[in-house]
């Protein structure tokens, strides 16, 4: 089944003129592991995030295109928290033990906190 995401990549690769083929030796994946993140049945690497935005030269209204299309996407989100200090792990355990509580509101609140980071 087709996912949002695999339908922004889908549309990227057609718009560009790529095949599958093109895109996938672009993030040194095979043909058959970008088919299948595209179909839904494969989870994107994280890193691709950054790399696809690189590599394609991402403005900001097409990153938030693109991030639009990997949260409706995605089910569920796993963190590394290896190097993380005490606060910033004492943070997202927090923030993912409260995520379900919290409103609209709450959500844009955070959303311009983070959002500040990228300017």
């Amino acid at each position: 089944m087709l996912t949002s995401l695999g339908r922004f990549l889908r549309k990227l690769r057609i718009d560009r003129g790529e095949i599958l083929k093109d895109m996938a030796g672009k993030l040194n994946v095979t043909v058959s592991f970008l088919s299948a993140v595209e179909n839904g049945k494969k989870k994107m690497p994280s890193s691709w995030i950054g790399e696809i935005c690189r590599l394609y030269n991402f403005d900001q209204n097409k990153r938030d295109e693109f991030t639009s299309a990997i949260a409706e996407t995605e089910k569920a989100v796993e963190m590394n928290l290896l190097n993380a200090t005490i606060g910033k792990r004492e943070l997202a355990v927090s923030f993912a033990r409260r995520f379900s509580e919290i409103d609209d509101s709450q959500v844009e609140a955070i959303r311009k906190i983070l959002m500040e980071g990228e300017k």
